[in-house]
This record gives structure tokens, C-alpha cells and sequence, in this order.
């Protein structure tokens, strides 16, 4: 990828722009693998989307005028979602990776042209809602409960789906892997009861490679939190890491390190919802 990708005439833009109809077709192939994934549920949500304003919203947002810039990050955040739908949509060769105490699985897939990719599968207390509120709208407060992470912060945002971020991780213990930084654009989408967000690695002006600290890469990557069918007011959270740390570092380490970061990000977040509810009931009092 050339630096500042956003700045050359991208010819897929050009199509875009020229023929609405062709970016209306690819949003149309997400919008079909997000159902897929996402499934038949007790609220036959398919429905509730066709009948209501969902998937017209989308629509509607599509045909917001972008400039090349923002055109460029759009595109870029369909497509990890898009990819990281169809790595979770093959349920076959999957490797389990560990799986905690608890019932918390990490599970692990070579793949070509992306290399080992991990999934986090567990299940959450709380409804969607409350997590997608946790993880996507007060996404900057992510190093407030999280301890593998220092910092996220959001560039820029690009209508309501899509927005550009800057995240630097904090060092493991002992100082196995130093610290990283990354710079990504993450979309996230709502599809009835399903909540997805997806994210892989991009540049920006605003955050160029810090002195001192290794800018890593990410994607495809992405988190679906759905109602569990047996309990709707608990969540099925899957989530797809796809990391390239950068720096040499041995694969052995690198797998532990990735397989345990998702576990203990399943362990801040549930400890950070309990917070939640906690300091809820105290105002309440």
C-alpha cells in the first residue's frame, strides 16, 4: 500500500462515483453476508430489517457525498468487514488455541495471503446493546479498563459507520513484545439484533509512525455480538484478530501473547460491565 493511499485517484472510487449502481451492488453483497452470518434468531430479525428502517438507512447513508479522502476509508472498512464475515462464515479448519476455565475459547486458522488468524468465542452476561454502547461508542475509554491497551483515540469519522483510529497497546509482562501502535479504520454495522465491527490497518495524516514505538498492522479483524438463543439478554461475542506485530519476535511467543490478549480482553470487559451496573444500581440508590 502506497502512503496516504486516500490521495491517489483510486479507480474503484472513480466506478463509484461514475456508477452508483456498482457501489450499490457491493453494499448489497455485505448487506446479503451479514444476514448470512448473523442467522435466524427468536426475533426473526431478516424480517424486522426488511420491514423497518435498517437496511434503508444504509442505503440512504450510501449516497452521502464523500470527497476522495473519506471515499477512500468507507471502501476500506466494507471491505474488512466483508472479509473478516467470510473467515467466521467457514466454520471448518479451526485449531483450539486454549480455553479458559470459564468456558472461553481461542481458536486459530492459517489462511492464505493473511497468515494465522485467531478466534475469540465466548459468552456475555449483558444484551448487545450494552456492549456495542461499551465497545463502540465509548470506545476512547477502552484504556480506562483495558490494560493491554494505553490509548485509543479517534482521528476522524466518516458518517456513522465508519471512522479512523489511533491505538497503542501497552508492553506484556516482562516485556516479551514491546509496545505498538496502530492506525485503523474500523466500520461498524447493526443488523437487527447483531452488531458487528470490523477494522484492518490504514494511514493517516494526522498519526504518521511515532518515534520509538513500532507501528503494527491489524486485519481483517472483527467483533459479532449477537443474543444468545437460549438467553437473549446474554450475548454470543466471536471475535477475528488478525495481527502482524512487526519486529522480531518468534512465532511460538506471538501466538501465546495473541491467544491470551483475547482471553484477557474477554475477562477486563466482563469486569468492566459488572463496574457498569454496579455504579447503575448505586445512582439508582
Amino acid at each position: 500500500m502506497c502512503s496516504y493511499i486516500f490521495l491517489a485517484v483510486s479507480p474503484v472510487n472513480v466506478m463509484f462515483s461514475c456508477f452508483p449502481g456498482l457501489r450499490r451492488n457491493a453494499l448489497a453483497a455485505i448487506h446479503h453476508e451479514l444476514n448470512r452470518l448473523a442467522g435466524p434468531g427468536p426475533s426473526n430479525w431478516i424480517s424486522q430489517v426488511r420491514r423497518r428502517s435498517s437496511l434503508l438507512s444504509s442505503r440512504i447513508r450510501e449516497e452521502e457525498v464523500y470527497n476522495e479522502e473519506e471515499m477512500s476509508y468507507v471502501k476500506q472498512g466494507e471491505d474488512a468487514l466483508q472479509k473478516a464475515i467470510s473467515i467466521l462464515s467457514e466454520q471448518d479448519g479451526w485449531t483450539v488455541e486454549t480455553v479458559a476455565a470459564n468456558g472461553d475459547k481461542v481458536l486459530s486458522k492459517v489462511l492464505p495471503d493473511i497468515g494465522k488468524v485467531f478466534k475469540l468465542e465466548v459468552v456475555m452476561e449483558q444484551h448487545p446493546d450494552n456492549l456495542y454502547e461499551e465497545l463502540v461508542e465509548k470506545m476512547e475509554q477502552m484504556g480506562d479498563w483495558n490494560p493491554n491497551v494505553k490509548q485509543v483515540k479517534i482521528l476522524q469519522k466518516i458518517g456513522q459507520d465508519t471512522m479512523v483510529t489511533h491505538e497503542v497497546s501497552a508492553e506484556t509482562p516482562g516485556n516479551v513484545v514491546g509496545p505498538r501502535d496502530f492506525v485503523s479504520v474500523r466500520c461498524a454495522k447493526r443488523r437487527g439484533s447483531t452488531c458487528f465491527l470490523a477494522g484492518m490497518s490504514t494511514q493517516h495524516p494526522k498519526m504518521p509512525e511515532q518515534k520509538g514505538v513500532i507501528r503494527a498492522e491489524n486485519g481483517p479483524t472483527c467483533i459479532v455480538m449477537r443474543p444468545c438463543a437460549e438467553d437473549p439478554s446474554k450475548t454470543k461475542f466471536t471475535w477475528l484478530l488478525s495481527l502482524d506485530l512487526k519486529g522480531w519476535i518468534p512465532k511460538t511467543i506471538i501466538n501465546k501473547v495473541l491467544s491470551q490478549t483475547q482471553v484477557d480482553f474477554a475477562s477486563h470487559l466482563r469486569n468492566r460491565m459488572a463496574n457498569n451496573v454496579s455504579m447503575e444500581m448505586a445512582h439508582a440508590c
